[in-house]
């Protein structure tokens, strides 16, 4: 397991390591992407947060839009992600 001292300043921080492109999509940068031991755990870190949870509910709405989910579908993961929001650590 890594140390918390050995991790970038960047670890899990949304924005950083997860940000919006230049097309409206959010991107992993080349930087994390390839040169990145904790990348994993860092974006999985990143994405538990309530910006996280916020960005997986706008890939539903997207995924709905474009016919690539049903209503059932959209519901059951939007309603998972809420219950992970409401179990986090403040």
């Amino acid at each position: 397991m890594t140390n918390k001292d050995d991790l970038p300043d960047c670890f899990g921080d949304l924005e950083k390591v997860f940000p919006m492109g230049p097309k409206g999509l959010r991107e992993t940068p080349e930087k994390c992407f390839y040169h990145c031991p904790v990348k994993t755990k860092c974006l999985q870190q990143a994405m538990a947060t309530k910006n996280g949870i916020q960005v997986e509910e706008e890939v539903i709405e997207r995924s709905t839009k474009v016919g690539a989910m049903s209503f059932f579908e959209r519901w059951s993961r939007k309603k998972q992600a809420h219950r992970r929001g409401l179990t986090m650590k403040k």
